[in-house]
């Protein structure tokens, strides 16, 4: 970045950069009509689409989900009535590591940090009433990603509704799993494979189901900073695009499904940055190393969500303030769906009353502001474009580290993206310890005593009833149907990757199974059985 008489740094930006106390013409470096391009247009920069909100506001999306299916369905209908136009569903630990509500390993975490779904029954009470070809679902799963997305066609099935009227997306990203949150199950090149098998199933039965949502978010949750999560997000994906190549599929075929999840955090101007930055280095690997020649191959869309680890129980309310600062960062940055944090969700599960509010925030955002009148209004500042310029800089420094150490999956498996991540936090915890990083109600302003909060708990009988459930499920089925499609699903697990085809695809046996009512664990457990469970190597 240049700098001029009287525009020396009065603090670093997240991603380590200088920020200069002004900024002017000579910082933002020649070219920049060409890194621009017009909105919807190559290298997409301004964003994805020409009109962006000019025409219709960013999809309002809530992550909900908790206790049972019902007392999630009975969420999802409050969102909805709220206003809410896009369904997100958070399942519980179990699910999220593909094993049933009754198992050993299971207990003390039924329904806690997500709905339990252990059948194609609990979707179907999670669904209830909610028509599926007229509301847009995204999941929040991966290692189990395949068994959540079937049981939710097979919920559609029974609605009448086909595969190509469904809409939404199925995060299915693995590999930040290993790096960032740990609920993997498989090992890496297993993983891939499914996540590859994903893709051409959709490709042929959900043509508008987004197929991954390759996820910086939980990278800047376990602490990231900006650049880290968009270099190592886009490096996981240029790993599944040359997994999906690998296993025969056309890049021009599956790319326009590809999505991202990124985080938006409180400084706002390093965050718009952040996201145009990202579109642009993914336009530019989608054409140049991946050949990619449908415009819509080359567009980064991506869901945003406000910082869940910026939140803080001291001083709840504060959130408010907070979370409408990150949701402006998104809605600046040109994102195409928000979820924005209720403000109690550093104490417990949301309320009713607040996760209304936050679908309020975003409802006051697009309804009561001027953001909706303009595409791209920061386009051109000269604090912006630098900033753009820089996150870009050290994003694409640490892409080229990972391709150096072997890729995405060879770099995970030397420790390197967990490393670095960790070595960040422990700088901003640092920091906030050291009072040099504000943070409201915690290091600075602090009450002398917190006022009261009832926070919302779950159904302390919820296990016991999960369970009966299941002992019904089991009563009910054919055992006979059940066994027959899992033995076809090792059948073609056990049989060589990257093989194009039905035939050699996983889901397929995998949804028969489903239809007969077996459950999420043991379809899991016949995987693991033949591809086996992944064991960190802890050495690094």
């Amino acid at each position: 970045m240049a700098q001029r008489a009287g525009s020396e740094p009065s603090r670093r930006g997240e991603s380590g950069f200088d920020i200069p106390t002004v900024y002017g013409p000579g910082d933002v470096a020649p070219g920049l009509e060409e890194r621009l391009g017009e909105p919807g247009e190559y290298p997409f920069t301004r964003g994805v689409y020409r009109s962006m909100y000019t025409e219709r506001p960013w999809t309002m999306r809530q992550y909900a989900g908790f206790g049972t299916a019902t007392e999630s369905n009975r969420r999802y209908h409050q969102l909805i009535e709220a206003g809410t136009t896009g369904l997100s569903v958070a399942f519980d630990l179990p699910t999220q590591m593909g094993f049933d509500s009754d198992v050993p390993v299971a207990a003390g975490e039924v329904g806690k940090v997500g709905v339990a779904i252990d059948s194609v029954d609990d979707m179907c009470t999670l669904f209830d009433g909610i028509p599926l070809d007229q509301v847009s679902t995204s999941m929040t799963i991966n290692a189990p990603a395949s068994v959540l997305l079937l049981l939710y066609q097979l919920v559609a099935d029974g609605q009448g509704v086909p595969g190509e009227k469904l809409t939404g997306t199925v995060q299915n990203d693995v590999l930040k799993e290993y790096i960032a949150r740990g609920t993997y199950i498989y090992p890496p090149a297993e993983s891939l494979r499914l996540t590859s098998d994903i893709f051409g199933y959709c490709a042929a039965e959900l043509p508008r189901f987004n197929t991954i949502s390759i996820s910086g978010y939980h990278m800047a949750e376990a602490g990231a900073n900006p650049a880290q999560e968009i270099g190592f997000t886009l490096a996981n994906g240029m790993e599944y695009v040359r997994a999906a190549l690998a296993a025969g599929l056309a890049v021009d075929d599956f790319a326009p499904r590809l999505s991202f999840f990124f985080v938006a955090r409180t400084t706002l101007l390093e965050e718009v940055a952040k996201f145009r930055a990202a579109r642009r280095i993914w336009a530019r690997l989608m054409r140049e190393e991946f050949g990619a020649r449908n415009p819509k191959s080359m567009m980064l869309r991506f869901h945003t969500q406000t910082a869940g680890v910026q939140l803080t129980a001291q001083q709840p309310e504060v959130n408010i303030i907070r979370v409408t600062t990150q949701a402006l960062a998104a809605v600046l940055g040109g994102t195409q769906s928000l979820h924005t944090n209720s403000f109690d969700e550093a104490i417990a599960l949301p309320s009713e009353k607040a996760a209304r509010l936050a679908v309020r925030t975003q409802q006051v955002l697009a309804y009561e502001t001027d953001l909706t009148a303009a595409v791209d209004p920061f386009a051109g500042s000269y604090a912006v474009e630098a900033m753009t310029d820089e996150v870009e800089r050290v994003a694409l420094e640490l892409i080229d580290t990972v391709e150096k150490r072997g890729g995405a999956v060879a770099a995970i498996e030397q420790g390197f993206q967990k490393t670095e991540i960790e070595k960040t936090a422990y700088g901003t915890a640092r920091e906030i310890e050291a009072g040099e990083r504000v943070v409201v109600g915690v290091n600075r302003y602090r009450l002398d005593t917190e006022e009261p909060y009832e926070p919302l708990r779950p159904n302390p009988e919820l296990e016991r009833e999960q369970a009966q459930r299941l002992d019904r499920l089991r009563a009910e089925r054919s055992s006979t149907e059940v066994n027959g499609a899992m033995d076809e699903l090792r059948r073609v697990a056990s049989a060589p990757a990257g093989r194009p085809g039905p035939e050699h695809n996983v889901l397929y046996p995998m949804r028969r199974a489903l239809a007969a009512r077996a459950t999420v664990g043991e379809v899991c457990g016949a995987l693991r059985e033949v591809w086996g469970a992944y064991v960190p190597n802890d050495a690094f």
